[in-house]
């Protein structure tokens, strides 16, 4: 829930900066805080998608969207380094839970990867797209691809180990590490220049 609203706070005030008015502040950070997860079980063909089913992760990140908008002074004077890191742990919960989600649906390793990565994303690219800017997740530093990276560990170490919370411990962990990499030592993939 607390990853869900940071992402909800997120994306509204990304939202509330291009000049967004009150409703598409709030549809902003919605989207971001639960897209993801919906696109996830729609393409698994688990309906209603979970956020849907009750009305938690709809508060939990109508809460987020709201303190953006009210208290967006507040938001933007954090330091950015901790909400970074914050932003690299719901990352990579989201990317480790929606690859489990994926592989207990007896998707396969591809599906699970790109699944549990879309978990973690979705909403993000969403929310870029609306601000008409170029999706985060395909320009910046390493960060679909720590989602990436976590889903697979923990979809192989789903079946290789029959063990549910060391792969997603071990998951989340490398998840976390390439995101934290890129965050604090600038780590990047590769351009074309």
């Amino acid at each position: 829930m607390a990853a869900t609203a940071l992402f909800g706070l997120e994306g509204a005030a990304a939202a509330a900066h291009a000049g967004f008015d009150l409703l598409g502040v709030v549809v902003v950070g919605l989207i971001v805080a639960l897209a993801g997860g919906v696109l996830r079980d729609v393409l698994l063909g688990d309906l209603p998608p979970a956020a849907l089913r009750t009305p938690s992760r709809i508060v939990a990140g109508l809460t987020g969207a709201l303190v953006a908008f009210v208290f967006i002074e507040v938001v933007d004077a954090f330091p950015v380094l901790p909400l970074q890191i914050l932003d690299a742990i719901g990352l990579a919960l989201f990317a480790v839970t929606g690859a489990q989600k994926a592989s207990a649906s007896g998707a396969n390793l591809w599906v699970v990867t790109i699944l549990g990565t879309l978990a973690a994303t979705g909403g993000g690219v969403i929310r870029d797209v609306l601000l008409a800017r170029t999706p985060y997740v395909l320009s910046e530093s390493i960060y679909g691809t720590a989602a990436a990276a976590g889903a697979v560990v923990t979809g192989i170490l789903l079946r290789a180990t029959r063990r549910p919370r060391l792969s997603l411990a071990i998951g989340f962990a490398v998840a976390l590490a390439l995101r934290l990499g890129a965050v604090i030592w600038g780590w990047s993939l590769p351009r074309i220049t």
